[in-house]
């Protein structure tokens, strides 16, 4: 056989724990369609060295967006990733495989078995920042909102009664609930807001050949939408999420996109 029809099939824990049926079907599928040689890494550090030794093999992951994320971030740190292309059979809860569907994995893991063997490579764009993290889907800046004042830690009978007192006389407005963040977001070296102006968060994900859907989005006003190449964050400590992970806290952080980084093999059209 070929390269081409040679894979290396390396099953995330996660999804042999959570779907085992579904993994069985799955290995059944392209082992009748190839030569397989199957890898069950119990870690981390065994799911990198699967990787490491795949030699012409073609990788297919079977798991989820964390498995898949997990991957990418490997082959781009080693500098392998525009190398060939990997495959995705999505295995786990659909709220773990939101990245998966969006890049057109299909759904079942039967039909994303039978892509594998008959699909076609796709090269898709990968935001890559400045410390060599990667993202697939979504980015958040900053990755998460919180209370914008916590509550007492041990609340009295007379906090209750002030508490009461304060809602129904006047209402909390739904505003008062929001957080804002100082932040400096440049796109392509243009200044889209300063730390001056606070924001409620920033949102990225690629869009065109190239390029990332950016929008920033003040407290009170319209929503900022630009896109850009690069994006550069600064400002006090700040968290981000990249698709499944959260990172920091940093004080300055630089997305480039590279257009047409990795290859994912998706159904024919």
């Amino acid at each position: 056989m070929s390269a081409h029809d040679q894979l290396l099939v390396v099953i995330d824990p996660v999804a042999r724990r959570s779907d085992g049926e579904s993994v069985r079907i799955a290995k059944d599928v392209l082992c009748a369609g190839a030569e397989t040689k199957i890898c069950l890494p119990d870690s981390p550090e065994e799911f990198s060295r699967a990787l490491a030794r795949r030699g012409s093999r073609r990788p297919v992951v079977v798991g989820d967006d964390r498995a898949l994320l997990r991957t990418v971030t490997l082959l781009h740190r080693e500098r392998e990733l525009a190398d060939g292309a990997l495959s995705l059979v999505p295995v786990g809860a659909p709220d773990t495989l939101e990245v998966a569907y969006a890049l057109g994995v299909p759904r079942s893991p039967v039909a994303a078995a039978r892509a594998v063997l008959d699909g076609a490579v796709h090269r898709l764009d990968l935001l890559v920042d400045d410390s060599d993290g990667v993202v697939l889907g979504d980015l958040r800046i900053p990755a998460g909102r919180g209370p914008a004042v916590p509550a007492p830690a041990v609340p009295t009978v007379w906090d209750t009664c002030r508490s009461l007192v304060r809602t129904l006389v006047h209402p909390v407005p739904a505003q008062a609930a929001i957080r804002v963040h100082r932040l400096r977001v440049e796109a392509d070296g243009v200044l889209l807001s300063d730390v001056g102006a606070p924001v409620e968060g920033v949102s990225v994900r690629s869009s065109l050949a190239g390029l990332a859907a950016i929008t920033v989005q003040p407290p009170s006003a319209p929503p900022i939408h630009t896109d850009a190449r690069t994006l550069t964050v600064s400002g006090p400590d700040f968290r981000y999420r990249a698709d499944t992970v959260v990172s920091g806290p940093v004080r300055r952080r630089t997305w480039t996109v590279r257009e047409g980084a990795w290859g994912l093999t998706l159904p024919k059209a």
